[in-house]
């Protein structure tokens, strides 16, 4: 039989085309994975600041303990550990947590959900930049959680 002569590069080509999606598919999975890490390594953070802040009522108002503690929570996380200004703090030894990329605060509440006093702890972590989506995904978040918690003593 002869050969049929224009067929070579057919499955080539049509790689081509469909490389870009695949691009877009494996970018978007990584981001999604990042973010719902953050998300989650965010949710911690603020339950365990507020663990702290809530054992007494002379922590429920306490920013730069619970930023200790939150930072502590976050130190994998590449742009906490990278950033100079999170963990440079010469007057207390410990972490600054008033700017991206982590912002800590802490109050004292006399009346929380159920009446009583409570503490409540707010964490906010900015998300390194990644490769953005439009319409999808942002190259970058800010990820807020608060967490309120009754006070034990």
């Amino acid at each position: 039989m002869p050969k049929k002569s224009g067929t070579k590069g057919h499955s080539a080509l049509e790689f081509a085309f469909f490389l870009p999606y695949l691009l877009f598919l494996f970018i978007g999975a990584f981001d999604w994975g990042f973010y719902s890490w953050g998300l989650l390594s965010t949710e911690n953070a603020a339950r365990v600041a507020a663990l702290y802040t809530s054992s007494s009522s002379a922590t429920a108002a306490d920013s730069a303990g619970a930023c200790n503690v939150a930072t502590a929570e976050l130190s994998e996380a590449p742009n906490i550990a990278a950033h100079p200004a999170v963990f440079s703090n010469p007057a207390t030894g410990g972490a600054t947590c008033t700017g991206a990329p982590l912002t800590v605060t802490a109050a004292s509440l006399t009346s929380g959900a159920d009446g009583e006093a409570a503490s409540q702890v707010t964490v906010t972590y900015q998300t390194p930049v990644l490769i953005a989506i439009p319409g999808l995904l942002p190259a970058q978040m800010s990820i807020t959680r608060v967490v309120q918690m009754k006070v034990r003593s």
